[in-house]
């Protein structure tokens, strides 16, 4: 496999990134991705990314993420909300050349913090962001189920 470019999503990626994230989370949410594309692709650029990973023409992974500021006291920082490689494409360097272009872009802001959150069973992307460095943070993500339901 040669080294797959990274660049800014198009709407012609829309699919393929539709696909990869059915295929790995078993839910198929067009009308979501759409939403996504419109605020980070369309909309994107400046702080707020939604970058593809292609080789001849194929998206091989996606990652989305903003800078975001002031939210829980925190200075300026990156956050990435969604990375993903296609099976096939894994163990070969993707998801770390996506990773390092949104990294690039928060860096050429003056961002120099990069968080994420990821739910605690998920040992395949654990394992990806400790391998590129990520640690636990000074944050503690807090939850409460809220609804009807729950009373």
């Amino acid at each position: 496999m040669r080294e797959p470019q990274v660049r800014p999503v198009r709407r012609a990626d829309l699919p393929e990134v539709i696909a990869l994230d059915a295929s790995v989370t078993g839910v198929h949410k067009a009308d979501y991705w759409q939403r996504v594309y419109r605020r980070y692709g369309v909309g994107g650029q400046g702080l707020r990314h939604f970058l593809v990973a292609v080789d001849d023409g194929r998206v091989l992974g996606f990652v989305i993420g903003e800078v975001r500021d002031w939210e829980f006291g925190s200075p300026p920082c990156g956050w990435v909300f969604a990375i993903d490689v296609q099976p096939r494409a894994r163990q070969r360097g993707v998801g770390t050349r996506l990773l390092n272009a949104m990294r690039n872009r928060f860096e050429r802001v003056g961002v120099c913090m990069l968080r994420t959150m990821l739910a605690s069973d998920n040992q395949l992307i654990l394992s990806f962001f400790r391998s590129q460095g990520l640690r636990a943070g000074r944050l503690i993500p807090l939850e409460l189920e809220i609804g009807a339901d729950t009373a």
